[in-house]
């Protein structure tokens, strides 16, 4: 007897201890994931649905509210053309919220390792070293690159930086990057306003200046009116392939008319780049796509018809595939100091 229950001692003594050794592995597995969870959203799509590639969305940007805009692309990517998508904000450390004012710090960058496919939306960002080399490593391997509106001045380091990635600012002039990430990957740099920043919006004209009518990405793009004003390009674009022509116009609404007085200029192109001892990879660049802009049905389309075309995708195309956004889709309007305070990656499920 007194053998017996030695026996079941010890068993119930290594069963508890093995038991609470899952608890404490499951639970610092599960404070992982929350955390991740916390600074950063991770969407996947039904199994049967399943396009098998993954797409890193990027925001962080003072004025256009990327915070708000790649979350709905992100949905739309996911639910409903099946891929799978991560969206990677601005975090305040101290905070743990979204800070798009807040320029150092862009947790999930790793997550650009196994990526088919990374769309940015930055602006001025000056990040560590430890977060630049994903975005590094990713355009050495030659994979692609969506930029929105501000990713033509995505990053930003003063003069004094020793970032070992300090050439990827905007205003570097050194070289074969010459006007940063913007000028060497996307094909532009930040210039000006063409239009009337406030009070002109933008026409993408898809009558009569459709160059490329043929190429997929236009398939089922109709005229597209924003309300961001129109970009200043000064490098001719000629390694690009222009696909969408923007005027000025006249006021803020779609029915404003455009201003004649104002030259048109390209607002979404394609080319392809190669960094220094990295692979050919391929781009695809707009200068419209503040978050309000894209409550334009055909912005969208353009977005969605670019992400196939990015990832080799681009015989899926279809004019009428489903674009909407998931759920409510309310951006406020573009602006500094306005983004909703108090906000963290889960509030935008």
């Amino acid at each position: 007897m007194t053998h017996q229950l030695r026996t079941t001692s010890i068993l119930s003594f290594w069963t508890n201890k093995l038991l609470l050794i899952a608890f404490l592995s499951f639970s610092f597995g599960l404070s992982n994931c929350i955390a991740q969870q916390n600074n950063w959203l991770h969407f996947t799509p039904e199994k049967a649905q399943a396009k098998g590639k993954k797409v890193v969305l990027i925001s962080g940007d003072e004025e256009y509210r990327s915070e708000e805009s790649l979350p709905m692309l992100a949905k739309i990517l996911t639910q409903k053309h099946g891929f799978e998508t991560f969206v990677l904000f601005a975090i305040n450390p101290e905070t743990k919220q979204i800070d798009p004012e807040y320029q150092k710090n862009i947790p999930g960058l790793e997550n650009l390792q196994n990526a088919d496919l990374m769309i940015i939306a930055s602006r001025f960002r000056e990040l560590p070293d430890e977060q630049m080399k994903h975005v590094d490593n990713f355009l050495k391997a030659g994979k692609p690159v969506i930029g929105l509106r501000t990713a033509t001045h995505a990053f930003n380091f003063p003069k004094e930086s020793k970032s070992a990635y300090k050439h990827y600012g905007f205003s570097n002039q050194e070289g074969d990057w010459k006007g940063g990430f913007g000028g060497f990957i996307l094909g532009e740099t930040w210039i000006n306003h063409h239009g009337d920043h406030g009070t002109e919006g933008s026409l993408g004209l898809m009558n009569g200046l459709q160059i490329n009518a043929k190429n997929p990405i236009l398939l089922g793009v109709e005229d597209i009116w924003v309300p961001s004003d129109v970009y200043g390009i000064k490098n001719s674009l000629k390694n690009s392939e222009i696909l969408v022509f923007g005027q000025p116009t006249l006021g803020m609404t779609a029915e404003s008319p455009i201003n004649r007085k104002k030259s048109i200029m390209p607002v979404a192109w394609t080319k392809d780049y190669q960094i220094p001892g990295g692979k050919k990879g391929k781009v695809f660049t707009t200068t419209m796509g503040s978050s309000i802009d894209l409550l334009d049905k055909n912005l969208r389309r353009l977005i969605v018809n670019a992400s196939y075309w990015a990832v080799g995708l681009e015989n899926e195309i279809k004019a009428d595939s489903n674009v909407d956004p998931v759920g409510e889709f309310k951006p406020i309007m573009f602006g500094f100091g306005t983004h909703v305070k108090g906000k963290y990656p889960k509030d935008y499920l």
